[in-house]
């Protein structure tokens, strides 16, 4: 128990402070081969590229203890680009859509037709097109973009950030925010579950109290003694907490463990799942509106190729093929310590596209929510770091657990011997 819990002199202590686990964040992007069809109507055609794969470095700072058994801390995340690793690199050029300029029509459809008309002659003026041709290193880390500063002028207060716009600008020498956690000092229950995120005790983007809340742990550890039921943990990226499954037990180099998936339930609509309700409004079941957490951008998330989710999603584009062997995240947890033992996390990043009334450039594009990009997190315990963690958190205990039904078993003909020797004086 001592050595589990936020404590500088727990053997996990380093291990919670400096992730030593070697993370990589592989991403696919899905670039569309018929962007001029999907102008006058027709399905999409796309085809996945990469992965690009960066190794991911994660480490804590401000780490401060409190007098009410909890720690805060900040933890940053740096990646760097492996071009061994990968298939293809940052100065490949792929199509995909104008996200800045698909994501402000969308955005001002209700507004007044001035509006749209202004957005429109824009969009003329500086030549943007529905569909643009980028490298992966521009989508990903940031581009300029002279539109930016045009939506700002026209509808003050639109978009929050200037100059430049990437979807990963913010998750690369960056941090997750300011959590407070359980250290398990008092409560080992308790141990790295989430006390407070960025001084919050719940959020306030979904529609219902239950949906807001913040549950489980940051999603690094669990506490100890696990049941094969679930587990739960807080993610800034999804702006939500997540619940994961049991599945089935296991084994990962000889540590024992316990395998969670996703429910087909954690991105079903309220219709489907009633206590969704709350993270409306949806659309099909398998994708998350995260539009509220992201500055009203008509944005989703799901599973990598809509795995797991509402049919219709598949068939409103082609290329794509979901499979639960590629595309389904899991953690296997040793469930003695709760430390994960090897881990995948997937998601699915997604722009709902649609022709807007008064804004020309739109075509006739029909509704549909086209898959942007999908990344995985992956990480495992290996080398010199997997040999202490057996030694210490696995060997002594199990050698300890048989040495005490030896010592029991040795004890108890000593036991009868001493009752019988008393009997006999007597």
């Amino acid at each position: 128990l001592q050595n589990v819990r936020i404590d500088p002199g727990s053997i996990s202590f380093q291990m919670w402070k400096d992730i030593p686990v070697p993370f990589y964040l592989s991403v696919h992007f899905f670039e569309v081969l018929n962007p001029k069809q999907v102008l006058r109507g027709e399905k999409p055609v796309l085809s996945q590229r990469g992965p690009y794969v960066y190794r991911e470095y994660r480490f804590k700072t401000n780490i401060t203890f409190h007098d009410n058994d909890t720690v805060s801390y900040l933890e940053y995340r740096h990646l760097f680009f492996q071009p061994d690793l990968s298939n293809g690199t940052e100065d490949e050029y792929i199509v995909v859509p104008n996200m800045m300029m698909m994501g402000a029509a969308v955005m001002v459809e209700k507004l007044p037709n001035f509006v749209k008309i202004l957005l429109s002659g824009a969009l003329a003026s500086l030549k943007q097109e529905a569909f643009m041709n980028r490298t992966v290193g521009e989508i990903l880390w940031g581009y300029e973009d002279p539109l930016i500063e045009a939506i700002n002028m026209i509808i003050p207060g639109l978009l929050p950030f200037k100059g430049k716009f990437g979807l990963f600008m913010d998750f690369n020498n960056s941090n997750s925010g300011l959590f407070t956690v359980n250290t398990g000092v008092k409560n080992i229950s308790q141990v790295h579950m989430v006390d407070s995120w960025n001084g919050l005790r719940q959020v306030n983007y979904w529609r219902s109290r239950q949906c807001n809340m913040i549950n489980g742990t940051a999603g690094e550890m669990w506490p100890p003694f696990m049941s094969p039921t679930f587990l739960e943990f807080y993610s800034p990226d999804a702006c939500r907490s997540m619940r994961l499954v049991y599945e089935q037990s296991g084994e990962f180099k000889g540590v024992p463990t316990y395998r969670f998936v996703a429910p087909r339930t954690l991105f079903a609509n309220g219709t489907d799942y009633p206590p969704n309700e709350g993270f409306c409004p949806c659309m099909q079941s398998g994708i998350l509106n995260v539009s509220t957490c992201r500055f009203n951008a008509p944005m989703f998330i799901s599973h990598p190729h809509f795995y797991d989710a509402d049919p219709s999603l598949v068939n409103a584009v082609e290329g794509l093929h979901p499979s639960k062997d590629q595309h389904a995240l899991f953690l296997d947890v040793h469930p003695m310590t709760g430390i994960p033992m090897n881990c995948s996390i997937k998601l699915q990043l997604n722009l709902y596209m649609k022709r807007v009334s008064g804004i020309i450039q739109t075509g006739h594009i029909k509704p549909v929510v086209l898959p942007l990009l999908w990344f995985a997190e992956s990480g495992c315990i290996e080398g010199s770091v997997l040999k202490q963690f057996y030694t210490n958190l696995v060997l002594l205990p199990s050698v300890l657990e048989y040495l005490q039904y030896i010592l029991l078993g040795l004890s108890v003909p000593l036991i009868i011997s001493a009752a019988v020797l008393m009997a006999m004086r007597k």
